[in-house]
């Protein structure tokens, strides 16, 4: 079995590689957060053997890196990944001139203050119970469900809990269900963050391709049936990144089929609420089949800082979910879950909101979009964001580039599981919209950076790395 390294770099996207170029590509997945501070790297000999490139050219590499201070290397001893002084660790708070375009979230909706100051009696009812809540608030436990049914999928209380955010649900989920050496369908691209998790819970992954034109349907359901995954993790509603939605039709058809071959559906339906001109409304996956567990979440409509989420199954699968629930956590914030009744009380004002926003920060990257040349941005009717067709494969170069110009922007490879995309790079529609044509205009000078020092797209293309 081959290193992480590899396996984020991508072998085939490395053939060749000169020193410069493999030391940049471990670069970026450090700074991207996909290598960790203190994780370490394998030796010179056997990378060198993974990647069918000469000793030297390891050395050299590593040897740059060590210089730049992204990596410690002991005579003998091991090769860890570091970071150079000054330098913040992934995931830290940005300086303050620094724009953030990894985070594809709003501020707090205008209502957030009016529904705290609502919640409070209903906080101050509940300070006679011991405070600890597994399945969450029933009241809030049926304003969820009553969503699932003004969408077409009848739903009780009973079938739903309430977490701490849709990563926590993912968490839960996979905690409860999981099985470690198994397969996972997941789309191409998808959410990070859920790689990270299957990942973590031990599971292979399967590709299918997901674009803005939507899903390879085809693809999807004979992977289904080829390889009779254990789980598949889809994002049907204004697919993160793509911004693509899957077809009413096409959604119980994949529901029957992963039902036939034993697939347990985990389908997130964070972005689902975050239309601005789509014009229809599918029907929930979960109207289709008792083999879908539903993930939502209240961040990407109120705000991120409203860690409230929730997952809808049939009643033996949150049997379970509440069963290994207290090995990790006692339940979710009782302030927040009132504050999310209150909220969830008055959703077309909401969902209006959050409507607006989204066209305003769209056509904000729109108009930085003309503004740069090959970059196309194609029709993006709702969710976080645009998935750009930047016209050649620089996208990790772009990336690198960026951050000299205090932009942090994720590549399009951050969003695949191998090293693929380099075409591609999703910009957030959801900051303010004078904030997006600043984060546009550092954008515009970073890619003439790149394009000034003479990258090639045909070696990109060949050389591409995961990120």
């Amino acid at each position: 079995m081959g290193s992480r390294l590899v396996e984020q770099l991508g072998a085939h996207n490395v053939a060749g590689s000169a020193a410069t170029t493999l030391a940049d590509r471990i670069r970026a997945l450090i700074l991207d957060g996909r290598l960790t501070v203190g994780e370490r790297l394998p030796s010179e000999r056997a990378l060198a053997v993974e990647l069918r490139r000469s000793r030297s050219t390891i050395t050299r590499a590593y040897g740059l890196l060590e210089a730049d201070g992204y990596v410690s290397r002991l005579h003998g001893g091991s090769t860890r990944v570091t970071l150079p002084n000054g330098h913040a660790a992934p995931g830290a708070e940005a300086d303050d001139d620094a724009i953030d375009l990894s985070i594809a979230s709003m501020d707090s909706t205008p209502g957030l203050y009016d529904a705290t100051v609502r919640s409070l009696p209903r906080l101050a009812a509940l300070r006679g119970t011991s405070g600890y809540s597994l399945r969450g608030l029933p009241e809030l436990r049926e304003a969820v469900a009553q969503r699932f049914r003004d969408r077409g999928a009848p739903t009780s209380a009973d079938e739903i809990i309430i977490t701490s955010g849709a990563l926590n649900a993912v968490n839960l989920i996979l905690a409860a269900i999981g099985r470690r050496g198994e397969r996972a369908l997941v789309e191409q691209p998808t959410f990070p963050h859920a790689l990270e998790a299957l990942h973590r819970h031990g599971y292979r992954l399967l590709p299918t391709p997901v674009d803005v034109d939507g899903w390879d349907t085809r693809h999807l359901n004979e992977t289904l049936l080829g390889s009779r995954p254990h789980v598949a993790y889809l994002i049907p509603d204004f697919h993160n990144p793509t911004g693509a939605t899957l077809p009413d039709e096409e959604r119980p058809r994949i529901v029957t089929t992963a039902r036939n071959v034993g697939t347990q559906l985990i389908v997130d339906e964070t972005t689902t609420e975050l239309d601005i001109d789509r014009g229809w409304s599918p029907a929930p996956m979960a109207a289709s089949g008792p083999n879908v567990i539903t993930v939502g979440s209240m961040s990407k409509i109120a705000w991120g800082g409203m860690r409230i989420g929730w997952i809808r199954a049939e009643r033996t699968v949150i049997a379970r979910l509440l069963a290994v629930r207290p090995s990790f956590e006692l339940g979710t914030a009782l302030l927040e879950q009132c504050i999310a009744v209150e909220l969830l009380a008055d959703m077309p004002a909401l969902t209006s909101h959050v409507g607006q926003r989204l066209h305003d920060g769209r056509a904000a990257v729109e108009a930085g979009v003309a503004g740069i040349p090959g970059f196309r941005m194609p029709p993006t009717p709702g969710g976080l964001s645009a998935w750009l067709d930047i016209g050649t494969p620089l996208s990790t170069s772009l990336s690198l580039a960026a951050r000299e110009r205090q932009l942090i922007l994720p590549p399009g490879p951050r969003f695949t599981t191998g090293g693929v995309l380099e075409r591609r790079l999703r910009i957030p529609i959801t900051l303010p919209p004078e904030r997006t044509a600043e984060a546009m205009r550092r954008l515009s000078l970073a890619w003439e950076d790149v394009r000034g020092a003479g990258a090639s797209p045909h070696a990109e293309l060949q050389h591409a790395a995961v990120i």
